[in-house]
């Protein structure tokens, strides 16, 4: 069980939005460098970007502010928005990334991402993000007709290494995560499923660690942390004692 802190980059600063909508930006730190040392300095163990920017241009946007994430922590990082092609996902693992995380294309172009599995082995993750139980795309401004347990099944046995499940009706306005969704796309695949979207406490921390969750790989934190809602210390010591027992 993997605590991911979030940091969401938009004009190459690290950001929160609150639903979505990127008129609604909460500045936490214009150094996204020091944010990425500042987590590994309380002990997280892994990191999740998102280039904001990047998910609605359908391009690398904030690939400055990556690299400087990059040359500042040596935890690994997991990176989504505007990766769409092979091109895309080759340069960005030769830079450093532990694994590329693609939305849109998922959706627009499934053979393509299991090319990507194929060629770039534990190195690619899907991410599914959902309004009213349907995927959105092109950085959520969009709506599909797809399903979240439909989109997720056409990836079983393809080698995504994970599926990053966003609720966008709880993103950012701490109303806790959607778990009852989560656990149930969990429970319709093979493909470990990581927690976004609205986790707003240690009441989520302390849910997550529940044995029914344990089949999850993780959750993401965003504004709970920057908000201090969720203490890092604390957090990282309920997962690792939740790690003792199962063991």
């Amino acid at each position: 069980m993997i605590l991911f802190p979030a940091i969401d980059l938009k004009d190459a600063q690290c950001v929160r939005l609150k639903l979505g909508d990127m008129e609604q930006a909460t500045v936490y730190n214009p150094d996204p460098g020091a944010q990425a040392k500042a987590f590994e300095d309380q002990g997280f163990e892994w990191l999740h970007v998102v280039d904001l920017n990047g998910a609605f241009a359908g391009e690398t946007v904030n690939g400055a502010a990556v690299d400087a994430i990059l040359k500042a922590t040596k935890n690994p990082v997991q990176l989504g928005g505007g990766i769409r092609t092979l091109d895309h996902i080759e340069n960005w693992l030769s830079r450093g990334l532990a694994r590329v995380i693609l939305g849109t294309v998922a959706v627009r172009d499934p053979a393509l991402v299991i090319e990507a599995c194929r060629k770039f082995p534990g190195k690619v993750a899907v991410g599914i993000d959902a309004k009213g139980g349907k995927v959105a795309v092109e950085g959520w401004a969009e709506a599909s007709e797809l399903g979240v347990i439909e989109l997720a099944q056409k990836f079983e046995g393809a080698g995504v290494s994970a599926i990053i499940y966003t609720d966008i009706d709880r993103d950012g306005i701490l109303t806790g995560i959607n778990w009852a969704s989560t656990l149930e796309l969990a429970d319709a695949v093979s493909i470990p499923v990581i927690a976004s979207g609205g986790l707003a406490s240690m009441d989520d921390i302390r849910r997550m660690v529940q044995p029914d969750a344990a089949k999850l790989e993780g959750a993401i934190s965003g504004r709970a942390l920057y908000d201090g809602r969720v203490d890092p210390a604390e957090a990282l010591a309920l997962i690792r004692g939740a790690k003792g027992k199962a063991a």
